[in-house]
């Protein structure tokens, strides 16, 4: 079984408040094994960055200005997630981002029937404790000192990580 484990990092918090993504990173998973096949990309989000969103991951709308937009990778993107089970952290706020980004293009949106909620699960097996993915890679011992800031690769791969203690595979 194929799985792909995304994260994205955007310039705000709210699509409602016209915030966009600045970057998505997958890491395809078979049989819960990274293998070896990843999608990555920043992107120009057309708009200012938030100083808060700054804060989390860092990217400047210097940074981003040159980078390509979402239409120009979109068709790349859904080839590579199609017919595959998606595991997010928090997934209400990725796919509503995505979401938004396919609507923006005329592109049909990603079902939350293919996506996996680690948030969700992790809430439901550890209620009333912390469910962060700083707080779950600290409960299965997965190291996470790499994430200085929040970048959308680092974050699949100790998802890829957390996800497989969460579902008690390790």
């Amino acid at each position: 079984m194929k799985e792909i484990v995304l994260d994205t990092e955007t310039t705000g918090l709210s699509v409602k408040d016209g915030h966009r993504i600045v970057e998505i990173g997958c890491i395809e998973l078979e049989n819960l094994i990274p293998t070896k096949k990843v999608f990555h990309c920043y992107l120009n989000p057309e708009r200012k960055v938030s100083e808060s969103a700054l804060k989390v991951h860092g990217y400047t709308d210097e940074f981003l200005s040159d980078k390509k937009k979402f239409i120009d990778i979109a068709d790349e993107f859904l080839k590579f997630i199609d017919g595959k089970k998606i595991v997010i952290h928090n997934a209400e706020f990725d796919i509503g981002h995505l979401n938004n980004e396919l609507s923006l293009i005329k592109k049909g949106k990603i079902s939350s029937a293919n996506v996996i909620d680690t948030l969700e699960i992790a809430r439901n097996k550890y209620p009333g404790s912390g469910n962060s993915l700083d707080a779950l890679c600290k409960r299965f011992r997965v190291d996470n000192s790499r994430r200085e800031k929040h970048t959308a690769l680092i974050d699949c791969e100790l998802l890829s990580k957390v996800y497989i203690n969460l579902i008690d595979q390790k």
